[in-house]
């Protein structure tokens, strides 16, 4: 099989769940070679795709520059997005404005084509990442035009703010780059600490969350058992969904679950997260309870054991597309975490909404899984009271910083709280 001198990494949308198994065994290789968290990255890019599935030009262009980006950290500097600063950005587009001769083409050709013989999409030979135009058959200098340059960096910024919004990365140095670029404007990228605020659940919209999964656990526990436990898992370890989701070149076990032989405390493995690192989380008394259960529902022993390869989040049937299709007793993947949760999270805002508040149940409804994570580390630092560092070390943070932005309570709270604040502390003593 011919293969073209840079891989396409992403199939049109048409065929963007089923997966490639070319791109899959890339990815695994250049995870294990070169960049530890490569398939983590290419998977929250999916997910990135995905939501674009629906607006054609968009997919395309978000398709094109998303390969083209991850071709040169993979095979050009060898690091992950996730590491780079302002100055790799600015290295990254001077490639883009020169590139090897012999990675670019003259005309359009599909990505992905069909191989007959062995019955499935595979990468197109006749494929480049970059395009160049010829006059009177002889190929033209490459030029990169300044909007193709605004459109490359506006496409990345996109891609670093939703990794941040995934909690994966703590900077976008696409907006950076713009910021001190001619392109740059007078507004200055920034967090805004109100929307920061709105990223966890308030304590009355989680206490409907909780309420509501282990309503629908007790009646319909083939169904919910398992949303119960993976919610209290994300909450209280406060983990991503990549985290807990099946991925290529992941699928979590039971065994992820240990006990330290000296102090008896059980805590959950994480082997490869954010930046290629592993982090073990301890996990409270509530939680393990939370395992047990679970384990007997799914006819277990209590507790795991250290060779115990039971999937974490195991499937109710076989899948019916993507990777694992046909595949019995697999993980949940990134994807249908995204989904079940979503669901919970709306049944909770309809209770809420019953009984009365409208207007948390709107703000429910724009809240996921991922936010879940943020509710766990919020509440932990601001009402159980957890010191910052252990928080840090839980939550795999880089900076205390990050950290302490958690360091509040949500909007509504805030609000709450002020209504009833006196202007003189001192009034009516003596």
């Amino acid at each position: 099989m011919h293969m073209p001198p840079v891989l396409p990494l992403f199939e049109s949308a048409k065929f963007i769940e089923e997966g490639n198994s070319v791109v899959n065994q890339y990815i695994t290789q250049i995870s294990l070679d070169q960049v530890s968290d490569a398939g983590l990255i290419y998977e929250h890019a999916s997910e990135l795709l995905y939501e674009q599935q629906h607006n054609e030009n968009s997919y395309k262009a978000y398709r094109s520059e998303l390969t083209t980006f991850f071709h040169w950290c993979f095979d050009v500097v060898k690091q992950s997005p996730a590491a780079l600063t302002r100055r790799e950005i600015a290295r990254y587009l001077t490639y883009c404005q020169n590139p090897p001769q012999e990675l670019i083409g003259y005309f359009n050709v599909a990505q992905f084509k069909l191989d007959k013989a062995e019955g499935q999409r595979v990468p197109n030979f006749a494929w480049r990442p970059f395009v160049g135009k010829k006059a009177m058959g002889k190929a033209l200098p490459y030029q990169l035009s300044e909007n193709a340059l605004k459109t490359k960096i506006a496409i990345l910024s996109s891609f670093y703010s939703y990794l941040m919004s995934e909690d994966y990365c703590e900077r976008n140095p696409a907006q950076a780059w713009m910021n001190h670029s001619r392109f740059s404007s007078k507004k200055k990228y920034r967090v805004n600490p109100d929307d920061s605020n709105m990223l966890a659940f308030t304590e009355l919209q989680w206490s409907y969350v909780i309420a509501t999964v282990e309503k629908l656990a007790i009646d319909a526990p083939d169904i919910h058992q398992r949303s119960l436990f993976m919610i209290k898992l994300v909450y209280s370890c406060y983990l991503r969904v990549s985290e807990v989701g099946a991925r290529a070149g992941y699928s979590p076990v039971m065994s992820q679950f240990r006990q330290d032989q000296q102090t008896g405390i059980w805590s959950f493995h994480i082997p490869l997260s954010k930046g290629g690192k592993r982090r073990s989380v301890a996990i409270s008394k509530a939680l393990l309870a939370g395992l047990v259960e679970y384990r007997q529902f799914l006819k277990l022993p209590d507790y795991p054991s250290s060779g115990d390869q039971h999937p974490l989040l195991i499937r109710r049937k076989a899948a019916g597309r993507g990777r694992e299709a046909g595949t019995l007793n697999a993980n949940l993947g990134i994807r249908q975490i995204r989904d079940e949760v979503d669901k919970i999270i709306e049944h909770a805002a309809i209770a809420a909404e019953n009984d009365g508040f409208i207007e948390d149940a709107k703000q429910m409804r724009n809240l996921s899984v991922h936010n879940i994570r943020h509710t766990g580390i919020t509440h932990d630092i601001n009402i159980n009271g957890r010191p910052l560092s252990h928080v840090q070390a839980d939550a795999g943070h880089e900076s205390i910083d990050t950290t302490s932005q958690y360091l509040h309570t949500s909007q509504i709270e805030r609000h709450q709280s002020a209504q009833n604040k006196p202007l003189d502390h001192l009034q009516g003593i003596g």
